[in-house]
C-alpha cells in the first residue's frame, strides 16, 4: 500500500506542476458545498495560485480546485419529480480537486430512489348557482353589491379546487344625492429662500407653503363641509448649509505586509481625502481610498492529508497460530487504509490507519445454509429516461446458529452451503416519472 500511496502523490505532483505554467484567475476561496469560486486575487501562473490548496481558479469559465481529488458531501435528496403518483429523487455528488477521485464500490454520482407525494392526483368540482344579490353597500349615490357560490357540485378530490371565483360584484345605484365635504389638496413646496448657502451665525429668512380646499372643493347643495386649518404654513430656513469645501486627497501610505506566508496573498496601500477634508456638504474626494496589489511568497503552503477507502479485511488469523477454521474460536482480522496527499508539512489524517476486529474463520466449512430476508431496495438505474427499476433480494447465507456471536459480517472465508429450493430470490420494480436523458 505504501508503494500505491506514493504513486498517488508523485501522480499529483506531476499533474499540478506542468512544465509550463498557464496564466489563471485565481480566487482565495474555493466552496466545497457547491463547488464555486470566490474572492478574485486576479490573473496570476498556474503553479502560483495552486501552492496554496485551499484556492480555486477557473478554467474555461469553470471554477476548479487546487486541492487533492476528493469526493463532495452528497446533497439533500431532490423534491419529488412529480406532486402526485410515483415519482423518484435524486441525490449527487461532486469530484472536486485536480485529478480523479476513487470510486472503488460504484458508488457513482447520482443516485435515485422512489418517492410518492401523494397516491392521487387532484380533481377539480363544480360550483352551485349563485346566491341572491346582497344590498349595496352605500345608502347614497353608486356602490358595489355581491354574490357568492359555493364549490360542491360536485366537491373537489384529492386537493383539487373549483375554476373561476367564489365571489362577484356589480355596480349599484341608490339614486340617492351625497354631499360632497372639502379636503385639503398636499401642500405646495416650499418657497425658495433668498440664499443658497449662509454665513455662519447668521439668521435665516421665512420660507412659505400653501394648500387649496379643493381635494375636493366643497358641494353646494346638498350644503358640505369646508376644510379646517391654515392655508399657509411658515418656518425658518434652517436647512441652509454653510457655504461648502471640497476635499483633496492625501498621500498613499506605505505597503501592508503581504496576507499570507505561502503563494500568493494581497498587499494595501491607504489614503484619507484630508488635503483639505470636505466641509459644509463640500465635495468627497473622488476615487478610491485603498489600493490592492498582489504578492507572491514563494513558498508552497502546507497539504492536509485525506484517508483513501478502507482495504478489505485480511483472512481471520490466530493470534498464537492455533488451528480456528470450521471450530467456535474467535480469531482477528485487520484492515488498512492510507493517508493520501500530505505534503508541504501539511497535517497527517486524524484517526487511525488500521483496525482490528474479532472474527470466525469458515472457509470451506459444510454449515447448514438459510435464506435471508428481503434485502432494502437498491437505487434506480438507470438514472434518467424510461425502463429504470430498482431490485431488492434473498441471499443464502450460513446457518450460524452454533456460534457464539450471530453477527454474520464478522465470518471470514467462504462456506460449504446449500439452501432449500426457492421460488423466487430477487423482485424488481419499475421506476417512474425519471427525468429526461
Amino acid at each position: 500500500m505504501k508503494l500505491i500511496t506514493l504513486f498517488t502523490m508523485v501522480f499529483f505532483v506531476l499533474h499540478i506542476q506542468p512544465t509550463v505554467s498557464q496564466t489563471v484567475k485565481c480566487y482565495t476561496t474555493f466552496s466545497l458545498n457547491n463547488g464555486t469560486c470566490h474572492d478574485v486575487l486576479g490573473e496570476v501562473p498556474f503553479d502560483d495560485c495552486c501552492m496554496n490548496p485551499k484556492y480555486g481558479y477557473e478554467e474555461d469559465g469553470v471554477c476548479k480546485s487546487c486541492r487533492y481529488p476528493e469526493w463532495s458531501t452528497w446533497s439533500e435528496w431532490s423534491d419529488c419529480s412529480v406532486t402526485c403518483l410515483p415519482g423518484v429523487q435524486q441525490r449527487r455528488r461532486e469530484c472536486y480537486g485536480i485529478g480523479k477521485c476513487e470510486d472503488p464500490y460504484k458508488r457513482g454520482k447520482i443516485q435515485t430512489k422512489p418517492c410518492t407525494v401523494s397516491a392521487c392526483c387532484p380533481e377539480n368540482g363544480g360550483w352551485s348557482v349563485w346566491s341572491p344579490w346582497l344590498p349595496c353597500s352605500v345608502t347614497c349615490e353608486k356602490g358595489i353589491k355581491m354574490r357568492n357560490r359555493i364549490c360542491n357540485n360536485p366537491a373537489p378530490k384529492c386537493g383539487g379546487t373549483c375554476l373561476g371565483n367564489e365571489n362577484e360584484s356589480a355596480a349599484c345605484d341608490t339614486g340617492t344625492v351625497c354631499p360632497t365635504h372639502g379636503e385639503w389638496s398636499s401642500w405646495s413646496s416650499w418657497d425658495p429662500c433668498m440664499a443658497t448657502c449662509q454665513q455662519e451665525g447668521s439668521m435665516a429668512p421665512n420660507q412659505e407653503r400653501h394648500r387649496t380646499c379643493t381635494n375636493p372643493s366643497p358641494s353646494i347643495q346638498p350644503q358640505g363641509n369646508d376644510c379646517q386649518g391654515p392655508r399657509t404654513d411658515r418656518q425658518p430656513c434652517t436647512g441652509l448649509p454653510f457655504c461648502p469645501v471640497n476635499g483633496n486627497w492625501g498621500g498613499w501610505s506605505p505597503s501592508s505586509e503581504c496576507s499570507v506566508t505561502c503563494g500568493v496573498g494581497r498587499q494595501k496601500q491607504y489614503r484619507k481625502c484630508d488635503n483639505p477634508a470636505p466641509k459644509y456638504g463640500g465635495r468627497h474626494c473622488r476615487g478610491d481610498d485603498t489600493k490592492v496589489l498582489l504578492c507572491t511568497i514563494n513558498t508552497h503552503c502546507p497539504v492536509d492529508g485525506h484517508w483513501s477507502e478502507w482495504a478489505s479485511w485480511t483472512n481471520c488469523k490466530s493470534p498464537n497460530d492455533r488451528s480456528i477454521t470450521c471450530r467456535n474460536r474467535q480469531g482477528t482480522q485487520r484492515r488498512e487504509r492510507d493517508c493520501l496527499g500530505t505534503d508541504y508539512d501539511g497535517e497527517a489524517c486524524p484517526g487511525e490507519g488500521v483496525e482490528h476486529r474479532t472474527c470466525y474463520d469458515i472457509t470451506d466449512c459444510d454449515l447448514g445454509g438459510l435464506w435471508s430476508g428481503w434485502s432494502s431496495w437498491g437505487f434506480c438505474t438507470p438514472d434518467c429516461g424510461e425502463n429504470s427499476i430498482q431490485t431488492r433480494k434473498k441471499e443464502c447465507i450460513p446457518d450460524i446458529s452454533t456460534y457464539k456471536i450471530q453477527n454474520l459480517e464478522i465470518f471470514s472465508g467462504t462456506p460449504n452451503i446449500d439452501c432449500p429450493p426457492l421460488d423466487n430470490d430477487r423482485e424488481s420494480r419499475e421506476c417512474l416519472n425519471l427525468p429526461k436523458c
